[in-house]
């Protein structure tokens, strides 16, 4: 199974709308193939999205799905293995997971979720004390931090790709969401706190410029090597155009191009975290959705099954641009293609 994740230790990307279009573009074009969706989020927007929507019940299929037995949620798994965390003998994924596309036909059919679960925040500190817990003969962190990929191995032949969205913090259950990656896509936006993203990452995921030796002995890069782990690598870089985060085009260029800029430094000195060695083919623009992505994002409706028409969302009459629409369901499809190329 390949797994991919998107992640950035900064807030505000635009992730989960893109991984909800990217991940829907793809399952539409690869419908021989079965996808799983890993929201490891405790907001669980991605989950929301993917039943329903805000418009379309998917806040009130997603309280349902924690009403069920075992909890239907990753939240659920989590909760079950907090009793024996060491232990993965019985794992049975399918209790936990569920099929977007009965609660909301506009996601395609392939796709399977393990929804996001609030529970994540009320769990960190105990996942996080298992994980650090200095048992003989025991490699607490490794047990740990295995949880998602004990899940995915657990269900080794029904799916072919997996798509992880994970919450900006670096908690433990997000340091075992990044586990389980082969690789990232990381989000940024025209902004120096986007900037400054991408090096929290390369410091929290690969180590690189930590103030002291001190943080080299207990950070992620050096327990995932001891629990012979890979690293996942950044895969792609999208510059999302959110236009409120940029006064001028001008400023919109030159932080963009900053960020470029520190890209081509880190991949010059430290290629092997990356798919790609030349800073162009790891770059996509993604221009800003406008009123369609809100329309998306209100109704859980994916670009690559949305009509233009006009809906009403929260009581107003909306209009769906069709040009605008179609630039931006070729974005999307163009990011779905080079998700695994």
């Amino acid at each position: 199974m390949y797994v991919l994740g998107f992640w950035n230790n900064k807030g505000g990307t635009g992730k989960t709308s893109l991984i909800f279009q990217a991940t829907c573009a793809f399952a539409k074009q690869n419908m021989k193939h079965r996808i799983l969706v890993l929201d490891v989020c405790p907001q669980a927007n991605l989950s929301e999205l993917m039943l329903g929507g805000q418009e379309n019940g998917g806040g009130k299929n997603l309280l349902n799905l924690y009403k069920q037995e075992n909890r239907r949620s990753i939240g659920g798994y989590f909760q079950s293995r907090l009793p024996k965390p060491y232990d993965h003998s019985s794992l049975e994924p399918s209790v936990y997971l569920s099929q977007p596309n009965k609660y909301n036909n506009a996601i395609p059919e392939n796709i399977t979720l393990l929804a996001g679960d609030p529970l994540l925040e009320l769990q960190a500190n105990a996942v996080s004390t298992l994980a650090n817990t200095q048992i003989p003969g025991t490699d607490s962190w490794s047990s740990v931090s295995k949880w998602l990929l004990n899940f995915l191995d657990a269900c080794p032949n029904d799916f072919n790709y997996c798509f992880v969205d994970m919450n900006p913090s670096f908690s433990m259950y997000t340091q075992i969401a990044l586990a389980t990656c082969d690789r990232l896509v990381l989000p940024v936006t025209a902004d120096d706190a986007s900037r400054r993203g991408i090096q929290n990452v390369m410091s929290l995921i690969y180590g690189l410029k930590l103030p002291t030796d001190v943080y080299s002995r207990h950070n992620f890069s050096s327990h995932m090597e001891e629990a012979k782990l890979k690293l996942p690598k950044i895969h792609l870089v999208t510059k999302n155009r959110l236009t409120q985060y940029i006064r001028t085009a001008k400023g919109y260029v030159a932080v963009l191009s900053s960020i470029t800029n520190d890209l081509k430094t880190i991949i010059k000195e430290n290629p092997s975290f990356f798919t790609f060695s030349d800073v162009k083919e790891g770059i996509i623009e993604i221009k800003d959705f406008q009123t369609s992505g809100v329309v998306a994002f209100a109704l859980g409706r994916p670009f690559v099954t949305m009509n233009a028409r006009s809906v009403t969302i929260a009581g107003e009459k909306v209009g769906v641009d069709s040009k605008q629409l179609k630039e931006n369901r070729e974005i999307i499809v163009n990011l779905a293609d080079k998700l695994w190329s």
